[in-house]
């Protein structure tokens, strides 16, 4: 199978029944379950509509995914199921930082979440960037969402912040 770039897929790594591995071609529409899915909902908010996902702001994070050398997308999937994915690319969105750097977008679904699984993506992802010789990758998060600890643990540092949001980068 073909990934996202056209070349062929290969598997990072496989432990239990979950695999890391590289998006396929087809699976690309998998990325708006899973942009919907990373947005971080407080504890007693309602989640929005689904339809979110079509704000201008969000669509930058899959239209046109793979035409861009930066666009690369690594999946977690468990007995066949595509279950979590980390893609990153250059846009313009919350965590940019410059026209070099890759802004990360990650989620699982709930179920799957606090299992480590998001750690190994988000390592696997790393490894890839600088491999493709990257010297940075950056992200948004909301200073709330859980996902701060993991980030710090694999590397990425603030640098910047807003009321809500905190703007990570990584040194690879």
């Amino acid at each position: 199978m073909k990934d996202v770039n056209g070349e062929e897929s290969r598997i990072y790594r496989k432990r239990t029944d979950v695999a890391i591995r590289m998006l396929h071609e087809d699976e690309k529409d998998l990325l708006k379950d899973f942009l919907y899915e990373a947005i971080y909902i407080p504890e007693g908010v309602e989640p929005p509509p689904k339809d979110i996902i079509f704000q201008p702001e969000l669509r930058l994070y899959y239209e046109n995914f793979g035409t861009d050398p930066a666009d690369n997308c690594i999946v977690a999937e468990d007995q066949g199921r595509v279950i979590g994915a980390v893609w990153t690319r250059i846009m313009n969105d919350y965590g940019h930082v410059d026209d070099e750097t890759p802004s990360f977008a990650i989620s699982l679904y709930k179920e799957y979440r606090g299992k480590g699984i998001g750690t190994k993506l988000m390592k696997e992802m790393l490894a890839l960037l600088k491999e493709q010789g990257y010297g940075t990758a950056s992200l948004a998060v909301q200073k709330a969402n859980y996902a701060v600890k993991m980030y710090k643990n694999v590397g990425f540092k603030t640098v910047d912040e807003n009321a809500e949001e905190y703007i990570m980068v990584c040194e690879l």
